[in-house]
């Protein structure tokens, strides 16, 4: 299973450096107000830069939460199953939902992301898909990971 733990390594890689990205996106959102106000250009610039490095951002902030087990689950069932049990409803429900989510999404953004245009938001999109993907299958083949 070595490929299982590259293929971790490098989602976990993509991760760490994303995450640096909030400091851009807090920049260029802040800046957009003083640029209107003060320099009166840019502010459209900066506000779009903003938004785009956020787009990038969020797909792997997602991915992140996912790994750390940290989004919000409904327990009101689960809670008193098992802990084997428990991670099997999620191996499982990855499997039928969100793979099947992220395949879908690269089939139909993939031609999009092909034309010109918020190129930046579009990538995100694959990429929010792509590491979706791999993180279901890291989950998948190996499924109990320390935190």
């Amino acid at each position: 299973m070595a490929w299982i733990d590259r293929v971790d390594r490098t989602v976990g890689r993509l991760i760490a450096a994303a995450r640096w990205l909030v400091l851009p996106v807090a920049l260029f959102l802040f800046l957009q107000w003083p640029l209107r106000d003060f320099v009166r250009w840019g502010s459209r610039e900066a506000n779009d830069l903003g938004q785009w490095i956020f787009a990038l951002y969020v797909s792997a902030a997602v991915t992140f939460a996912t790994r750390e087990r940290a989004h919000l689950a409904v327990d009101a069932i689960a809670h008193d199953y098992p802990a084997r049990v428990r991670g099997a409803i999620a191996r499982w429900g990855a499997l039928l939902c969100v793979a099947p989510w992220a395949l879908f999404m690269l089939w139909t953004s993939w031609p999009t992301a092909q034309r010109f245009g918020y190129f930046l938001i579009k990538v995100a999109t694959l990429l929010l898909a792509v590491l979706a993907l791999l993180q279901t299958l890291i989950d998948a083949v190996r499924p109990a990971r320390a935190h």
